[in-house]
């Protein structure tokens, strides 16, 4: 029988639990689970025009409460790169893939609410999805949060839940109400029946490429559902014969919050720690930063008092010296950027879906990067308002965080040569168009 697994420490759990993070290390979980065998890609045609033609490549293989979504077009941007636009999706970004497995699963195990934390986009699927399992549902969003994107949240009859701080703020207070009983916890995170939905977007490439991949996949990166979701899918259509070549993950950061990015270029296989006595590469760390009382995000070592959350790092209230970034629930130095941050300040981005100070599966995030033989790359802010005027001029008005990988691979350099495809994950209709400078 399909059950969760602690990638960690090997803690397993049925999926009829509401256990939503294994209850040994509080990590996210993985899934026990193994594609069917047998199924080519000419053996497809005819089939639903949504993702749930992948059945036997998912561990739901049918939903009752599909909004069809899935099957998104692949349109030429230049000679060499082709954009797959999922902000057609029903609720006009990719976390539908994502949200309807995790909305089906909600459906079948039957709680009592739903709970989600988001920075907009995956708030309004679940919303969506809840709303068409009939399930209450309530999202915690960050202060700040788009208002076209709250909007669509209460449109669905959802609970919003505004939480004062960031992104990872609002993580923990969502993780708190999960912890209640009878709550299902639709932790695109936590849960990895998220990413079997997103993983969906590559096996749409592989068909509509006639049984391969392009050379590279840009994705960007926040929690990585989206990176890990596809490099899920090139492993199993590795693993089940489907392709000969696999791609280069090229992982796309804001330059503001970039942590993964900052670990990726030091050669870390996950966060780098922030705060007492750490000088990071170019000016991401804390020097001499002290770490007392408090809470840490995912990825290092807490400071004195601190309690680490996943694989935690610095104490909260911790407040790095010149050059530094954010400690967990502290303010950055002078000319720091991204490094980490969980619950305090958090550097501004135009590219909001994509904040994310200390992803819990950072580990593997950067692992996935590193064995497809990828890279990370960071793009600023005037980046991101040129590549979404560019996309708008093309045509396609996308969101401020779905522009970003487009941003990255318009400028050029050997990380991205070849054929390469980039998401525009989001509708402009979230957002509007950027601000000037």
């Amino acid at each position: 029988m399909t059950s969760y697994h602690c990638p960690v420490d090997g803690t397993r759990s049925a999926i009829t639990a509401l256990t939503w993070c294994c209850p040994v290390c509080r990590g996210p979980w993985d899934l026990d689970f193994t594609p069917a065998r047998g199924v080519a890609v000419n053996a497809l045609a005819g089939r639903a025009d949504s993702l749930w033609r992948y059945k036997e490549f998912l561990p739901l293989d049918t939903s009752a409460i599909s909004l069809g979504e899935g099957r998104t077009p692949l349109v030429p941007l230049t000679d060499t790169v082709s954009a797959k636009l999922d902000f057609l999706m029903p609720t006009l970004s990719f976390k539908d893939r994502g949200a309807v497995m995790l909305g089906e699963l909600a459906r079948r195990l039957g709680p009592d609410r739903v709970v989600a934390d988001s920075s907009g986009n995956a708030g309004t699927s679940f919303a969506a999805y809840c709303a068409r399992a009939g399930l209450p549902c309530t999202v915690y969003v960050p202060e700040g949060t788009s208002a076209k994107k709250t909007e669509q949240i209460r449109a669905h009859g959802a609970r919003l839940v505004t939480v004062p701080g960031g992104r990872e703020a609002t993580a923990r207070a969502a993780r708190a109400a999960a912890d209640e009983p009878g709550v299902f916890y639709a932790s695109h995170v936590f849960n990895p029946y998220f990413l079997h939905g997103t993983k969906t977007y590559a096996y749409e490439l592989w068909e509509d490429l006639g049984g391969r991949l392009p050379e590279a996949l840009a994705v960007p990166v926040g929690n990585g559902t989206l990176l890990l979701g596809v490099a899920l899918a090139v492993a199993e259509l590795d693993a089940l014969g489907l392709i000969t070549a696999r791609p280069r993950l090229i992982a796309v950061q804001a330059e503001a919050v970039s942590p993964l990015a900052a670990a990726f270029r030091a050669g870390a296989d996950d966060l780098l720690p922030v705060g007492a006595g750490d000088l990071l590469r170019d000016g991401e760390g804390g020097a001499d930063g002290l770490l007392p009382d408090g809470e840490g995000g995912a990825g290092g070592d807490v400071g004195a008092g601190g309690v680490p959350g996943p694989g935690g790092d610095a104490g909260a209230g911790s407040v790095p010296g010149t050059g530094g970034g954010a400690g967990a629930g502290g303010v950055p130095g002078t000319g720091g950027n991204a490094a980490g941050g969980a619950g305090g300040v958090e550097p501004a981005t135009l590219a909001e879906g994509i904040a994310i100070p200390r992803p819990p599966r950072a580990r593997q995030i950067l692992a996935a990067v590193r064995e497809s033989g990828g890279t990370f790359l960071t793009v600023p802010e005037d980046g991101v308002r040129e590549a979404q005027r560019d996309l708008a001029a093309r045509g396609l008005f996308v969101e401020t965080t779905g522009v970003a990988c487009w941003a990255a691979v318009r400028a050029g350099g050997d990380a991205v040569r070849g054929e390469v495809v980039v998401p525009l994950c989001g509708s402009g209709l979230k957002t509007g168009m950027a601000a000037s400078a």
